[in-house]
């Protein structure tokens, strides 16, 4: 037996647990990418994977703006409430933090195993998602609510 394959079959089998398509259609493209002996592509998943991933975030995140749902107007008032200066400043805090996590893992990339196996728990077992501006705005909801607490 191939013991190679054991920590992603444990992450399929975590992954289909906790219901997360997500995580499941990953684990088995790199599983399908691995025995189908394509492991020369590895590199450039993991070099430009992460980049593609955000591009493809952002247009979903912009796709209500280029349908022409959200005006101009809409956002500038949206920039002039309580949630919307809150998003703006998680925001900038959360793509500074990002980019130090980044650093992080460049230094220290024994850690990323301890990352995975926090990020798929989370993502299994809590129903999370692994994507920095969904988790921005559970910031912002979070603060959101704080400040309503001592409104009341």
């Amino acid at each position: 037996m191939n013991w190679d394959n054991m920590p992603l079959l444990v992450i399929l089998v975590l992954s289909v647990i906790g219901n997360n398509n997500s995580v499941s259609l990953a684990v088995l493209a790199l599983l399908l990418i691995k025995l189908m002996g394509l492991t020369s592509w590895f590199p450039s998943i993991e070099n430009y994977g992460l980049n593609i991933g955000i591009t493809i975030l952002t247009m979903a995140v912009l796709t209500p703006l280029a349908q022409g749902r959200i005006s101009i107007g809409e956002m500038l008032v949206a920039f002039k409430t309580q949630a919307g200066l809150i998003a703006i400043i998680i925001g900038v805090i959360v793509s500074w933090v990002a980019t130090q996590g980044m650093y992080f893992l460049k230094a220290s990339p024994e850690t990323t195993t301890a990352l995975v196996v926090g990020t798929i728990g989370g993502v299994c077992f809590l129903h999370g998602l692994a994507i920095g501006p969904l988790i921005a705005g559970g910031v912002v909801a979070m603060i959101l609510n704080l400040l309503n607490l001592f409104k009341q």
